[in-house]
């Protein structure tokens, strides 16, 4: 049996991080008018494309998503190292997941960030619906893949 694999509780900077999520969420909101998931704003960057034919907004959306790819930066200079990885990454299992992750969120009109900050926040309740899925996955796959496998 292999050892249960613990992840560090980090109340401070999940709280730091919650804010600035909160904070992004509201300024692109009141900036732009609309929701920041990132799934969409993803998909804005495609659909406005000049042979799309849709309106031009692709600064905010390359520029968010440039942000979010960068913050780990912001980390690294903070602290001097990266975050330790606890959880042995796994090529297929990320290609597998992020595949997944794809599909829920086509299916579902939007991701974690969308309905679960956005959503929940507008008192949706497609968004409260999709992060109660959301969790009830997580919860399953979790308990499956550290106590059956």
């Amino acid at each position: 049996m292999e050892p249960v694999v613990t992840t560090a509780f980090t109340p401070w900077l999940s709280l730091l991080g919650g804010v600035l999520i909160g904070i992004s969420a509201v300024m692109v909101m009141g900036m732009f008018g609309k929701i920041a998931g990132i799934t969409g704003i993803t998909k804005g960057i495609v659909a406005t494309l000049p042979l799309a034919g849709g309106p031009d907004d692709r600064a905010w959306r390359i520029a968010f998503l440039a942000g979010l790819i960068l913050s780990p930066l912001l980390v690294v200079m903070a602290t001097g190292s990266y975050p330790k990885a606890t959880i042995p990454p796994s090529l297929i299992g990320m290609a597998v997941a992020g595949l997944l992750v794809g599909i829920g969120t086509s299916l579902g009109s939007g991701c974690t960030s969308g309905h679960g900050v956005c959503g929940i926040a507008r008192l949706s309740r497609r968004s409260f619906a999709a992060v109660a899925s959301f969790l009830a996955t997580a919860v399953t796959t979790t308990t499956v893949l550290r106590h059956v496998f």
